[in-house]
């Protein structure tokens, strides 16, 4: 065959060229130790190292969220830390002033003590990060966790949303708690009430009392399916308790409606998961060789559940002056099964119609009731509760109802209507020395129960940090798996990368010399 002295050139070019670029990859292979330097070099290898980069990418962005969890946590540790010191001397100083031996200026020196660790409390709560966000306000991030009201309570201001990272593939986990995780949560001990059954003109000369009542069951308490119950002495050593159908109930109570007031412990009346203790002070007032059974028999008294309190408030908007006053639950069963926790809004529409919609209310709420206020009527019943209407409300106007149950009491308040009733005068005063006693009572029961709640919390954390630990060994194992099957891809074999260097440096020398010698070939050479 032959062939032309431009063609062979232009071969050997092309093969020069070629294996020039061989040695070249291969020395690159060889300096950098990496085998897989461009898609090209192996389509399927590159494609599976791309996938494991953006793995490794993303262990990498985990293992960061997993040190900022961490030191959150620590952080989150130690203002709880804060928080239990404070409410422990607060548990003390209130069984300092719940000494019948003290007097109203003494009370008032603890009340001082309760003011400056309510304002630590707040202070903690309301503790920033090191990025300048609210710790304990959830995803409200730049609003202060509670604030306080003009009456001396307390409102949370953030939401139920803590903040997340993401710690694994499909896993993430929350930075923190809530402030209402951390104290709305707790049950307040002081659920009930007593009050004294008077026939005016009659008054209350408290020298028969009955404790406000302490919760003493918890959530196994079956008080609520009985109340109001009637407490009615028969002598002053005698009592019967009947239900809200005229039961008598006195049989489940250890005793069987015996006490003596003489004895500490022995005049207390423990009635389906509440206690009550019952009191004398017949030595005032009272005509010598009066005796006792007279001052006591007959005396009754109510105990039942704190009502839940509502509040209203009107839209400024409104085409009328009418307004909704009020509230007392006139059926249980509606409003347990009907009010949500987050409110109403009622809004009003032709001839008296109105709606109930659960709060927040948009443009595509449903209704949750609705009914017709008949005109001139001069109250309504919104999902069990009844409110007053002080005239006809127009169409169009709204109204917006929230409801405050008893059921829990975050610790701020606690520690306010403690300080409150500190400093009030109770000398010489039986009706405020028995609030005196039923606040200090409710307060020592509601921080024991803000203490234990704090406590789970803590715990959480502590579990929730080890499980952050077990995470961050499993990244580490996977990312060392990661590491050696991306070498295993994508780098070379040492000893295997020198032998294609030298043969490629073999091949490229051969072919230098075959071209010297064949372009030196003529058929003159031969002639």
């Amino acid at each position: 065959m032959r062939i032309s002295t431009q063609q062979y050139f232009e071969s050997s070019t092309a093969k020069y060229q070629s294996n020039y670029s061989s040695l070249i990859k291969a020395q690159e292979q060889t300096t950098s130790g990496v085998r897989v330097q461009t898609a090209g070099d192996d389509p399927v290898a590159a494609a599976r190292l791309l996938m494991l980069q953006q793995q490794k990418d993303m262990l990498a962005q985990s293992n960061g969220n997993i040190s900022t969890l961490k030191n959150a946590f620590a952080s989150e540790e130690s203002v709880l830390s804060g928080i239990q010191d404070a409410l422990q001397k607060a548990s003390e100083v209130a069984l300092a002033a719940g000494n019948i031996g003290i007097s109203d200026a003494d009370r008032k020196a603890h009340a001082d003590t309760i003011g400056a660790i309510q304002d630590q409390v707040l202070a903690l709560l309301n503790t920033k990060d090191a990025n300048g966000n609210y710790m304990f306000s959830g995803s409200k991030t730049d609003t202060p966790p509670y604030s306080l009201n003009n009456d001396g309570t307390y409102t949370y201001q953030g939401d139920e949303t803590p903040l997340t990272l993401r710690v694994a593939e499909n896993l993430s986990m929350s930075m923190g708690d809530t402030a209402k995780t951390i104290l709305e949560g707790s049950g307040n001990t002081g659920r009930t009430q007593t009050t004294r059954v008077l026939t005016p003109p009659d008054v209350d000369d408290y020298k028969v009392t009955v404790s406000a009542g302490l919760i003493t069951a918890g959530t196994t308490s079956s008080f609520a399916s009985g109340q109001p119950y009637s407490l009615k002495f028969i002598s002053s050593t005698q009592y019967t308790v009947t239900d809200s159908t005229g039961k008598d109930v006195t049989s489940e109570i250890q005793g069987n409606g015996t006490f003596d007031a003489t004895k500490e412990g022995a005049s207390t009346v423990n009635l389906r998961g509440v206690k009550f203790d019952i009191g004398f002070n017949l030595g005032e007032g009272v005509l010598p060789g009066t005796p006792s059974d007279d001052l006591v028999k007959d005396r009754e008294f109510t105990l039942a559940l704190k009502p839940d309190a509502f509040s209203v408030s009107r839209t400024p908007s409104n085409a009328s002056t009418a307004q909704l006053t009020g509230g007392a639950v006139t059926d249980q069963a509606a409003y347990a099964s009907t009010f949500p926790n987050s409110g109403v809004v009622v809004k009003f529409g032709a001839g008296g119609a109105y709606n109930v919609y659960a709060q927040p209310y948009t443009a595509d709420s449903k209704a949750i009731a609705s009914d017709t206020l008949a005109t001139g009527a001069t109250s309504i019943t919104v999902a069990g509760v009844e409110y007053g209407v002080t005239s006809d409300p127009a169409e169009g106007d709204s109204f917006t109802i929230g409801a405050t149950s008893s059921k829990n009491e975050n610790v701020l308040d606690t520690l306010s209507h403690l300080r409150k009733v500190l400093e009030t005068p109770a000398d010489g005063n039986p009706a405020a020395q028995k609030e005196l006693k039923d606040v200090v009572a409710r307060s020592i029961g509601n921080l024991a129960n803000s203490k234990i709640q704090i406590d789970q919390v803590r715990g959480s954390i502590g579990a929730r940090g080890k499980a952050l630990d077990t995470q961050a060994d499993q990244n580490s194992s996977l990312g060392i798996a990661n590491d050696s099957t991306m070498n295993d891809l994508g780098n070379i074999d040492l000893a295997e990368a020198s032998i294609n260097l030298s043969l490629q440096q073999t091949m490229l020398q051969a072919s230098q010399l075959a071209f010297v010698k064949i372009s030196q070939l003529s058929l003159f050479n031969k002639m």
